[in-house]
């Protein structure tokens, strides 16, 4: 979660932490630029692990998922993340690297290796963590 959400920062607060402002980035004791996380001890209870569920209902035109860190959300767009995703599962050249598997499967992967490589080189600063799932399974 962002610290840009009012009831963020006032949980967040209410437990005694403090929110520090460094180049417009808002962060948790100065050091978190996320309010959940996994693995921060040291940040407990300012920062905790309980996810923020929304339940969101699919329709038969859906085509896949992507699921990934904020590392590739802070630098790229649904739009672009969307576009190089299809680029690659409708991709039908054999050549899909070294990996071996179901060729469905296998595009996923690339897909998601594509997207991590792209966050990369656009400079992402943050851990970054994708995961892509076809849900037409296209062969």
């Amino acid at each position: 979660m962002q610290l840009d959400r009012p009831e963020e920062m006032a949980r967040v607060t209410a437990v005694g932490g403090v929110v520090f402002n460094y180049g417009g980035v808002l962060r948790v004791q100065g050091i978190l630029a996320k309010t959940r996380a996994l693995g921060h001890t040291l940040l407990k209870p300012k920062v905790i692990c309980e996810p923020e569920i929304t339940i969101t209902a699919r329709s038969e035109d859906d085509d896949f998922m992507i699921l990934a860190s904020d590392g590739l959300w802070d630098v790229m767009s649904n739009t672009v993340a969307c576009s190089e995703t299809w680029k690659c599962l409708e991709d039908k050249s054999t050549n899909v690297g070294t990996m071996v598997g179901r060729e469905e499967e296998v595009r996923c992967i690339c897909a998601a290796f594509h997207l991590t490589d792209l966050a990369f080189r656009m400079h992402s600063r943050d851990d970054i963590c994708v995961v892509v799932i076809d849900l037409k399974m296209r062969g």
